[in-house]
């Protein structure tokens, strides 16, 4: 039986089907492959992320121009636009920390000294408003 969705429809389940992959992968990686992959992922200009907030932000502004015509509630627009505006604060707070997040991935050179151990920080959660 053929699929009858229409190729960007087919694309977008590929994609979705392709990230469930890469999560899988993900929670069983060695700490500096995933550390890898976080980066990537979260590199704001070429990244995952990036490119979800920029389809997203295509998505508001379709449902805005079909909005205005009547086809679509207002809701859905504003929505959309929200998470597009949300998306893309979070990737810039993210895009703040990639580097750090790259130098986990970096070799680093062999030393005779005992590595220092890391030392547990408590968790401090940020919002923005």
């Amino acid at each position: 039986m053929t699929d009858s969705n229409p190729p960007s429809v087919q694309l977008a389940d590929a994609i979705a089907v392709q990230l469930g992959q890469l999560r899988r992968h993900l929670a069983l990686a060695p700490p500096h492959e995933a550390a890898q992959v976080l980066a990537h992922v979260l590199d704001y200009d070429t990244g995952l992320l990036g490119e979800v907030t920029d389809l997203v932000a295509a998505d508001s502004r379709f449902a805005k121009d079909h909005s205005e015509r009547g086809l679509l509630p207002p809701d859905v627009a504003l929505a959309l636009g929200r998470a597009a505006n949300e998306l893309d604060s979070v990737g810039v707070d993210l895009n703040e920390h990639t580097g750090t997040i790259e130098r986990i991935t970096a070799p680093t050179p062999p030393s005779n000294r005992p590595a220092a151990v890391p030392v547990p920080s408590a968790m401090v959660i940020r919002r923005h408003r």
